[in-house]
């Protein structure tokens, strides 16, 4: 088995996007059974600018048009987040340790009915909108501590529903 401090951190983009109510977009994979929920998520292409990634990204997750998402804030940093040992290895061809985001916030300016997860590669096979301070509670527990850290990036942001 590879050392996993030896792997490099997967290039990502998360968004954080928020609807009128100021509630967040939450999705469950397919690929996974537990009932955690996660925001939207993914790999940056090579030579891909991130917040186009971000955009991309809603789309392939979320089936949301570019037109009905307005990019409010990024976060200050790159967040870390490891992988659990056990999984290490099994996962993006074992290539990767965890991965290194940028977070986005962003606001949905359509209507629930312009979401639709059936898109051509499905990855959610549910989606609701939750409260902010409930995200860290909704995820998989290793990445709880990223989830509050991204709160805490966008927390002048969220306290502002307008």
């Amino acid at each position: 088995m590879t050392d996993p401090t030896s792997l490099p951190y997967r290039p990502c983009v998360g968004v954080m996007l928020l609807n009128r109510e100021g509630q967040v977009f939450v999705g469950q994979r397919l690929d996974n059974k537990l009932e955690a929920w996660q925001m939207p998520q993914g790999g940056i292409d090579p030579g891909e600018d991130a917040e186009a990634t971000a955009i991309r990204e809603l789309g392939e997750e979320t089936g949301i048009a570019p037109e009905h998402i307005e990019i409010v804030a990024r976060a200050p940093e790159e967040l870390f987040y490891d992988l659990p040992q056990e999984m290490i290895g099994k996962i993006w061809g074992g290539r990767y340790r965890g991965q290194r985001q940028i977070w986005f916030l962003a606001r949905f300016t359509g209507r629930d009915s312009d979401i639709d997860i059936r898109t051509a590669h499905p990855e959610f096979r549910a989606w609701k909108w939750a409260d902010a301070s409930e995200l860290p509670h909704m995820i998989v527990p290793f990445k709880q501590a990223l989830y509050r850290q991204i709160l805490a990036a966008f927390a002048g942001h969220l306290a502002d529903k307008s």
